[in-house]
C-alpha cells in the first residue's frame, strides 16, 4: 500500500475508530502511519461529528475528544467538497448517499483517490460504475491477509 489514495465512508472511519482489530481498523491505522491518503469531504466529517457518540461506549472518548478527532481529521485527509453529478441523481436509493459519491467524483476529479472504500450496500450496488469496495475488498487487495 503506497500512497494510495481513497475516499473513506463515514460507516469505515466509525468502524474503524470504534473497532481497531476490525478492517476498517487496519485500514484506518494504516491511513495513521502514512501508508494511505484519505480524503473526506465536510459532509463525511460533518456525519462522523454526529454519528461518533453513538458508539462512545465502545471507543471510551469524551465529547471534548471526540471534536477534537473530528477537528484533526481535517489536518491529516485531504478534504474535498463534493461534486454533484451533473443531470440529476445517480440511482442512490437513500438521497443522504448522493454526498459520499459526490466526494468520490471530486477526488477523482482531483485525481486525489482511486476509489471509495465503504461498507454501503446502496452506494456498493454502483461499484459496477464507479470504483467502489467494501473494506475487505480494499484491505484483500492492498493491505494484506484478512482474518
Amino acid at each position: 500500500m503506497a500512497n494510495l489514495g481513497v475516499v473513506l465512508d463515514t460507516n469505515v472511519l466509525l468502524s474503524g475508530i470504534a473497532f481497531p482489530t476490525s478492517i476498517p481498523g487496519r485500514i484506518v491505522e494504516a491511513w495513521r502511519h502514512g501508508l494511505l491518503d484519505v480524503v473526506l469531504s465536510p459532509y463525511i466529517l460533518a456525519e462522523l461529528r454526529r454519528v461518533l457518540p453513538r458508539l462512545s461506549h465502545r471507543h471510551g472518548l469524551s465529547d471534548a475528544e471526540m471534536d477534537d478527532l473530528v477537528d484533526g481529521l481535517y489536518f491529516v485527509a485531504h478534504v474535498v467538497e463534493p461534486v454533484p453529478r451533473a443531470g440529476g441523481r445517480s440511482g442512490l436509493r437513500d438521497p443522504a448517499d448522493e454526498p459520499i459519491l459526490a466526494t468520490l467524483v471530486a477526488a477523482l476529479e482531483a485525481r486525489l483517490a482511486e476509489s471509495l472504500v465503504t461498507g454501503d450496500a446502496d452506494l456498493l450496488a454502483l461499484s459496477a460504475a464507479w470504483p467502489i469496495v467494501t473494506p475487505a475488498a480494499f484491505w484483500a487487495a492492498h493491505g494484506g491477509p484478512t482474518p
